[in-house]
């Protein structure tokens, strides 16, 4: 016993060493019985300087016209990588766009991006909301300018892609390097699931942990827990901001007020929710599946099996999404700004 204590104490210390010790390898990983991820990895090998790189970038304003905002304006990584004060994201001179900044989690293992699935490949995902006029609203050409005469980016980009001519793509894969890396597989349920000692699930949570397989798990499964289907849950258009969702990529009438379904990693710190960020916090979204309506857009996962929870059985159900919550990926410090050196 006292051998098995000494250690689990050594692994401890360990793993709080790996968090937070110098960075010198690559943070991506791949999880313990995690299938293949998506990313093509032989198009852009990990590499910790390019990561470092896209990591200064991904928290550099200089990336938007004004310099007033850059990507963790929308993606704070205490929230899950996503932003909580506001429904959907504000882009420079308080322009406010049409969607809720998706949380930033396992993008590695997605096929496409955004809420409409517009965007097929991790590389070329940076590009939309840096370019989008509600966005980040400036051009590649002035973002290469500005990084082409910045004496910081400038040696750098030399030093990690081996040349003084700043490409569209070395920027692409710069930004890739650091957001392919935020890998969130760490939190209570990952260790119940792994069957770690010592960690087991509440009565509650695990109440909640059966009803979600009863009335969820058709459509966040795997273990990244959604992300890959585009479904409807019933919401009505919204009559101000008039997003018919995977429709305005297919263009097909049967797309119509289709989304992303989410990920549900870590969203006890994601709020507020839905593609529109309608509801505030967990106990509407909980009220919402409640009381669903049967209308033409409701996917057949719900028609056919529409949730029944009791108020009880929402607060277990709450209870197990906690469980969803990775600390060590939420305060990694490996994930925070760093300035170059």
């Amino acid at each position: 016993m006292l051998k098995r204590h000494l250690l689990f104490i050594l692994v401890s210390f360990s793993l709080l060493a790996l968090t937070f010790s110098t960075l010198d390898t690559h943070p991506f990983y791949l999880p313990q019985n995690w299938p293949k991820p998506s990313y093509n990895f032989k198009g852009n090998p990990l590499d910790v300087e390019k990561f470092k790189l896209g990591r200064a970038l991904f928290y550099d304003p200089i990336l938007s016209r004004d310099s007033s905002i850059s990507c963790s304006t929308c993606h704070l990584q205490y929230t899950a990588f996503t932003h909580v004060d506001h429904p959907t994201s504000h882009g420079i001179d308080g322009r406010i766009g049409k969607r809720n900044s998706p949380s930033l989690a396992n993008l590695a293992w997605r096929n496409d991006f955004h809420w409409d699935g517009g965007v097929l490949n991790l590389n070329s995902q940076a590009i939309n909301p840096i370019t989008h006029h509600d966005e980040m609203d400036i051009t590649l050409d002035e973002v290469l300018r500005r990084l082409d005469h910045s004496p910081i980016y400038a040696p750098a980009f030399e030093k990690t892609f081996g040349t003084q001519d700043i490409r569209p793509f070395h920027l692409v894969k710069a930004l890739a390097q650091y957001t392919v890396a935020l890998v969130s597989a760490n939190a209570k349920y990952d260790q119940v699931m792994r069957k770690e000692e010592g960690v087991q699930f509440s009565e509650q949570e695990l109440k909640g942990y059966n009803l979600f397989k009863q009335n969820c798990i058709s459509c966040h499964s795997g273990p990244t827990l959604g992300g890959d289907l585009f479904r409807s849950n019933g919401l009505i258009l919204d009559p101000e901001l008039k997003d018919f969702g995977r429709m305005t990529i297919t263009g097909k009438a049967k797309d119509s007020l289709l989304f992303r379904v989410p990920s549900l990693r870590n969203i006890e710190y994601s709020f507020p929710y839905m593609h529109d960020g309608r509801y505030k916090k967990l106990k509407d979204v909980m009220d919402h599946y409640a009381h669903l309506e049967d209308n033409q857009v409701l996917s057949k996962e719900l028609k056919r099996k529409k949730p029944n929870l009791s108020s009880n059985d929402q607060k277990d159900l709450i209870a197990f999404l906690k469980t969803l919550s990775d600390k060590q990926f939420l305060f990694d410090d490996r994930f925070k700004y760093a300035p170059l050196k």
